[in-house]
């Protein structure tokens, strides 16, 4: 059975004026099994790199990328696009709604891109909302929603396509203590219940005791990890601070 997902030495850097800066050192990772996984480290050492990566939003300048059976840094243009609609699911920090669309609206976008037909579409859109506690709010434009609203949206939309691995880049950013626990909650729910696998950037340690597996990013490199087994965030915060997990 192929890995959910699995880099192989990879390494990404950019131009930043006369500098070239090294995001990524040579990661190697290996996730073989369903879950709620996260991505820690401090800030600068790659993890949005890393997951932008993997989310097919970037080309790494050398390495294997595979996610869900598929070489994804193999691809052309074409079976990108595709692969980022139909196989995978994204969530950001930022919701990226469209601000004239419904909630709906929104969440079928992808939907009607692909050529699904409208009756399909808004079935689907329909059950995604239910599912997520925003039936209601379907004719709502995204000014009208609470930033926990427009996120669960925003997870809606990732969704559309029954995604074996949902990536989300540190998603509750944006919102207070408590939605955030809602989402990080909403998101172990959907991996624990779903075929899908959710693998989440996180600098919160109250966001990944969720999580069943923390991976350590420093450097550019994976730096060790270890299993959550009922950590509480004050334990899990200690423990990435060790040197190899």
């Amino acid at each position: 059975m192929p890995a959910i997902v699995r880099l192989t030495d990879v390494r990404k850097s950019y131009r930043l004026g006369s500098r070239r800066v090294h995001a990524l050192r040579g990661v190697d990772l290996d996730i073989g099994e369903g879950g709620f996984y996260a991505i820690m480290g401090p800030s600068g050492s790659g993890k949005s790199t890393l997951l932008h990566l993997l989310a097919a939003l970037d080309r790494p300048d050398s390495g294997a990328i595979e996610v869900g059976g598929c070489r994804v840094d193999t691809l052309g243009e074409r079976e990108l696009t595709l692969f980022r609609r139909r196989r995978i699911g994204i969530v950001f920090q930022q919701f990226n709604l469209i601000p004239t669309l419904s909630a709906l609206e929104n969440v079928t976008l992808p939907a009607m891109l692909d050529g699904m037909t409208r009756s399909a579409r808004l079935r689907r859109g329909e059950e995604l909302l239910h599912q997520l506690g925003l039936a209601d709010r379907a004719t709502h434009r995204p000014d009208a929603l609470s930033g926990g609203e427009q996120q669960r949206v925003a997870l809606a939309r990732a969704l559309m396509f029954k995604p074996q691995v949902l990536f989300a880049d540190e998603p509750t950013g944006n919102l207070d203590s408590a939605t955030s626990s809602q989402i990080w909650q909403l998101m172990k729910q959907l991996a624990d219940e779903a075929a899908t696998t959710v693998l989440m950037v996180t600098h919160e340690p109250a966001g990944a005791v969720h999580c069943r597996h923390v991976f350590l990013l420093r450097d550019g490199r994976i730096d060790g990890s270890f299993d959550v087994d009922g950590l509480d965030a004050a334990e899990l915060a200690t423990r990435a601070q060790q040197p190899d997990g």
